[in-house]
């Protein structure tokens, strides 16, 4: 009983989600990327901290996927000048650290990542969208 009210209430969450990307615009899109990345890293070191390899990867592996399916892909390389070629090298290193994190063990990785994201995470929810 308590396995079925749990897969309700994710296929709520889930469907929740859906309705806000869909109905979200593309510097909401963005934000969301962060966040989610950014929650995927906590999920991360809570398990790297209890031991729990198995879910400790599979949180890193959606982080990085985020960062690298998400925030790299939105970037318009060939328009977006220096600035986008920049922000690709330093998402390439985020995701190279979260990798190296889990293969080390190493919670200061993960620290580093996540601090490198959240800075750009609080400049991102400095501009202001476009009406």
């Amino acid at each position: 009983m308590f396995a079925q009210a749990m897969n309700v209430r994710n296929a709520y969450q889930a469907g929740g989600l859906e309705a806000e990307i869909l109905g979200s615009s593309p510097h909401r899109l963005i934000k969301l990327l962060f966040e989610g990345a950014l929650a995927y890293i906590a999920q991360a070191k809570t398990h790297m901290a209890a031991g729990d390899v198995q879910a400790k990867a599979e949180a890193i592996t959606r982080a990085v996927d985020v960062i690298s399916r998400g925030l790299r892909s939105s970037l318009n390389i060939r328009d977006g000048g220096e600035l986008a070629q920049s922000l690709d090298d330093l998402y390439e290193y985020i995701g190279m650290q979260l990798v190296k994190a889990h293969m080390n063990n190493d919670p200061a990785l993960l620290d580093e990542a996540r601090d490198l994201l959240w800075q750009l995470a609080d400049a991102w929810n400095q501009i202001e969208p476009r009406a």
